[in-house]
């Protein structure tokens, strides 16, 4: 795979990385990945994947950009407001990274769709604001056999972590909590989203690349507020229904 000179210098500090260089920039160039939910986790993670030069990137998302999006969401603008979120984000890419392929889906996850749509790419980021679409994700991640990078946040804090197998996503969450907080109910700082969707990012970034030891396995919890982070251990549940022996 040879890289135009527009391609070295756009990625030149990548290629000079020891755990990317030519080969690793080559392995993003090939890579697919789908980001599911072009939200607060998703918009930035697209954005930094994009400029990293992962060769063709899907985003699926039914919902349009909302002025109230605008605090945390900065792949879009305000004169975007009311378009299809997809089809703002793969304007911001494209313009971007032009060497980059946007594969858009304006529709929602759903089990339905969810083998078709998550079974043509490499890797999945979830960065969704509900549990229902998470365990549909993982799901489908564990049945396809591709790693699963996760992200969340409310108020000042945030989470991400890797699944590849088991422990699974449904592990760490073995049903929908019935008094589940989303943004809109309590709110969350802006630039919180930025953090986490770049760590986010950054962890696919090492998948695909194999630099350095990914979050298998793991959840790294930030803390905003207290400007702390750590990182614990998921165990896999034996009575999973999803991933269980």
């Amino acid at each position: 795979m040879v890289f135009s000179e527009d391609e070295v210098e756009r990625y030149a500090r990548h290629l000079v990385l020891s755990e990317i260089g030519g080969p690793g920039q080559q392995a993003l160039k090939r890579a697919r990945v789908l980001i599911v939910g072009a939200g607060g986790v998703g918009a930035p993670a697209a954005l930094y994947l994009a400029a990293a030069g992962v060769g063709t990137l899907g985003l699926i998302d039914d919902d349009v950009v909302g002025l109230s999006n605008l605090q945390r969401q900065i792949a879009f603008s305000t004169p975007e407001v009311g378009r299809p979120k997809v089809e703002a984000a793969a304007e911001r890419l494209g313009g971007l990274n032009p060497h980059v392929t946007i594969q858009t889906f304006a529709e929602r996850l759903t089990p339905d769709n969810a083998a078709d749509r998550i079974g043509g790419f490499d890797i999945v980021l979830d960065g969704t604001d509900d549990f229902e679409t998470r365990l549909i994700v993982n799901a489908a991640c564990v049945a396809a056999d591709k790693p699963l990078v996760s992200g969340a946040l409310g108020r000042w804090s945030g989470q991400v972590g890797v699944f590849a197998g088991r422990p699974c996503y449904q592990c760490l969450v073995p049903e929908i909590p019935p008094d589940a907080e989303t943004c809109a109910r309590v709110g969350v700082v802006g630039a919180l989203a930025g953090v986490v969707g770049s760590m986010a990012a950054l962890e696919t970034i090492k998948l695909i690349t194999g630099a350095g030891e990914a979050l298998a396995g793991r959840l790294m919890l930030y803390d905003g507020l207290a400007a702390t982070a750590r990182t614990v251990r998921v165990t896999a549940d034996p009575q999973c229904p999803v991933c269980g022996g």
